[in-house]
């Protein structure tokens, strides 16, 4: 990546907790809008998560695919920290009464996560920044009164009711098919740009109802008077005044201009009227009910992550309540529809995520989107840079050393830690022109190594009929681990004739360093039908 400018902005996206990145990272009154959806499992029995928790839980993890908040320790550290004085009084109370109200359990534990995190947001927010929270109706309503608390019950613009799919047969219930997003301002002078939908079929044939022989342009008359007197508006004009009660709107050298300009006619009764055209309209203001935007399966723009919003969602608020130049930020960035509609508006962007699955879809989706050169204009922060950085994130989360290490192969990372049979994801390279590929199995270790573990690997390329193999281990490889890749066989890309070995060893401290195994010109992850260098000459003539 090009070394940063002085004086020159790099948009940020964190890998890690978010609640540390804003602690440690930004600034107080440094961004212009957050929007957030944080995760939690809404498919979950409603009565299992108000269930009892105890202490001894699991430490609670936030999984791209599988989002779950539970009562820990953690929470209860976090609950005594905001109590003993971190939170201001009508936090406390809120989060006093909530904890007598619902007892030690998931959501209770969802909102203390929730609330250290908006205190954070409302720090970093600008005085004339907003902050948009999207979520479903498990815990909304909990999540409102915590807004109120921190944000100010004034502060609140509007709650916004998203339909996000088409009719649901639930039984029992009405179908289930919108999301809330709460819009709160910061202060009472905040960033507003009205946003407009098109006029319907129906009051445009209600209202426009003159078109222009020559032009074909729809218009409707409006009025030229009004109901005050603002000085001399009661003269006569084209032999004509104003009812009575009422005055001429605007003064007689304005009317003669407006006439001249063909923006009046005149009624059979010879009161003039204006021409207001349905081409200079902006259309109707948006309200509080959006139905207009959706993300079906079948669309492009889906890159299979559960809880995907729809760019134009984003587009949308962002437009609305930022300006060119602006400071978005989304701390829960998932799959980077927030990244990619502030990149596409022209807004600067922080992004954070607590998994590196998402760091390295939104790091591609970029590069997909935007092409290589994208790659210049923003950082990937906490993300290791070193050996010791790469042994302290596998101490801390071996499966998430396993994603890291496959992002830095572009290749696609395991959803799931289980039933993996030694693959922790794969790197596909296109093999025609329409559109087929071959696979790439890579298997990570960050602890002990063995021969067999790269006889294993060499079992399943077979098992799974795939090309190649790429091992990739913390420790320096053994002369028979080295002997076992060097027996694996020979692979022969069929574009080019080019020969690779079936299984390679590079090791993580090699990875860090930029060596890459051999391997012909490979497909981004997540988005399988663009080639990943664009440069590959030995490759472009045949394709």
């Amino acid at each position: 990546m090009a070394k940063k400018k002085r004086g020159e902005w790099l948009n940020k996206l964190y890998y890690g907790d978010n609640l540390e990145v804003l602690r440690e990272h930004l600034p107080s009154e440094s961004v212009d809008l957050i929007y957030l959806d944080p995760p939690f499992n809404s498919n979950r029995s409603y009565n299992v998560l108000f269930k009892e928790k105890s202490g001894d839980e699991a430490h609670a993890q936030i999984e791209a695919f599988g989002d779950t908040w539970t009562w820990s320790h953690e929470t209860e550290s976090l609950y005594i920290e905001m109590m003993n004085g971190s939170a201001s009084n009508k936090v406390k109370d809120a989060l006093e009464a909530m904890r007598k109200l619902l007892g030690d359990n998931d959501v209770l534990a969802y909102l203390v996560m929730m609330t250290a995190r908006l205190i954070e947001l409302y720090r970093v927010l600008k005085p004339t920044g907003s902050i948009y929270l999207h979520c479903d109706p498990t815990a909304g309503h909990y999540l409102k009164i915590i807004l109120d608390t921190i944000f100010g019950a004034e502060n609140f613009q509007n709650e916004i009711s998203w339909q996000r799919a088409g009719a649901k047969n639930d039984p029992h219930r009405y179908g289930r098919s919108h999301d809330v997003i709460y819009f709160y301002s910061k202060s009472r002078t905040f960033t507003w740009n009205t946003q407009y939908t098109p006029f319907d079929e129906a009051s445009i044939a209600k209202n426009y109802t003159h078109v222009e022989p020559v032009t074909g342009r729809r218009y409707r008359r409006g009025d030229l008077t009004a109901g005050k007197s603002g000085g001399d508006v009661s003269f006569e004009w084209h032999g004509v005044l104003p009812y009575k009660g009422r005055y001429w709107a605007y003064s007689r050298e304005k009317l003669d201009q407006m006439l001249a300009e063909g923006r009046i006619e005149f009624r059979s009764t010879g009161m003039p009227v204006y021409k207001r055209y349905l081409d200079e309209q902006p259309g109707v203001a948006l309200q509080d009910v959006w139905t207009d935007i959706r993300l079906t399966s079948a669309d492009k723009e889906r890159l299979g992550y559960p809880t995907q919003k729809p760019r134009a969602l984003l587009e949308r608020i962002l437009t609305a309540s930022s300006n060119a130049g602006d400071v978005v930020l989304d701390p829960f960035c998932g799959c980077g529809t927030t990244v990619d509609a502030a990149q596409n508006l022209g807004r600067k962007w922080v992004g954070i995520d607590v998994t590196t699955l998402a760091v390295d879809l939104i790091d591609a989706r970029l590069r997909h989107t935007y092409g290589e050169g994208i790659r210049d204009s923003y950082e990937l922060l906490g993300i290791p840079r070193d050996l010791g950085g790469a042994q302290s994130l596998f101490k801390r989360s071996p499966f998430e050393f396993e994603r890291w290490c496959v992002m830095m192969l572009d290749g696609q990372p395991n959803e799931k830690q289980a039933g993996d049979k030694g693959v922790d994801g794969v790197i596909r390279f296109p093999i025609d022109a329409k559109g087929n590929s071959e696979k790439i199995l890579v298997s990570v270790k960050g602890g002990a190594t063995n021969p067999g573990h790269v006889r294993d690997l060499v079992g399943t390329i077979q098992s799974q009929r795939a090309a190649m193999g790429v091992f990739v281990c913390m420790q320096k490889p053994t002369k028979a681990m080295i002997d076992a890749a060097n027996h694996s066989g020979v692979y022969t890309y069929p574009v080019n004739g080019v020969k690779y070995p079936v299984v390679q060893i590079i090791t993580v401290e090699e990875l860090i360093a930029g060596k890459r195994p051999s391997m012909p010109a490979t497909l981004l992850p997540y988005f399988q039908a663009k080639r990943r260098y664009d440069d590959a000459a030995d490759q472009s003539s045949l394709f």
